[in-house]
């Protein structure tokens, strides 16, 4: 039989494990910047008219995602959640990156996705979606989507346990943040020239 001590304890760590997880609570019922009305409209977010499933990608663009966190949405402010739109043309590609402050639940509402993430024991876990599947990625792992379909866009919808869970696109953390060539190549086990063309990749525009 388990002590009690020890179960009050082991439920005290993983309370306070959930409240660590996730955003400050408030004391308010909502947040308002200063300067600002707390109307219906305040509450209401209409920048992902465009964007849902039908909206047509543009033609330009191997992958467009359409943000609602409180950057955004200012309502969100200490409301612990946000989303965003993902757009992919055909054969687009969400580039490897991390959320830090947030897992990431992702349905597929158009097409069909190839999801992946790696775990902290460098273990992939690849899923194929399609329309009405949902995947989740846990908080801080590296994940991407690719749309392997070279002929049809997909749009995937995702949500956070976040108002804002942040993302650090890998490929330009890694390559385009100046960190010195000689620590990229060492760390990465390759030449100079390859890292130079990476670094030249992601740091242009």
């Amino acid at each position: 039989m388990v002590p009690k001590s020890l179960l009050v304890l082991t439920m005290a760590l993983a309370i306070a494990c959930h409240a660590l997880a996730s955003d400050p609570d408030i004391t308010t019922d909502f947040v308002v910047p200063d300067g600002t009305v707390a109307d219906s409209a305040f509450f209401t977010f209409i920048g992902l008219r465009s964007v849902v499933p039908g909206a047509r990608l543009p033609p330009a663009s191997p992958f467009t995602v359409t943000k609602a966190t409180q950057v955004e949405f200012p309502a969100l402010a200490g409301q612990g959640v946000s989303m965003a739109v993902l757009q992919y043309a055909p054969g687009g590609i969400n580039p490897l990156h991390t959320h830090p402050r947030s897992a990431e639940l992702l349905l597929v509402v158009q097409g069909s996705l190839e999801v992946g993430f790696v775990d902290s024991a460098n273990k992939l876990f690849v899923q194929t979606l399609q329309m009405g599947d949902m995947f989740v990625f846990p908080k801080g792992l590296p994940h991407y989507q690719l749309n392997r379909d070279g002929r049809y866009p997909a749009v995937a919808v995702s949500a956070f346990g976040s108002a804002n869970a942040g993302t650090v696109a890998l490929p330009k953390a890694l390559f385009g943040s100046g960190i010195e060539k000689v620590v990229l190549a060492k760390s990465f086990k390759t030449d100079g020239q390859t890292v130079e063309t990476l670094v030249a990749s992601n740091t242009m525009g």
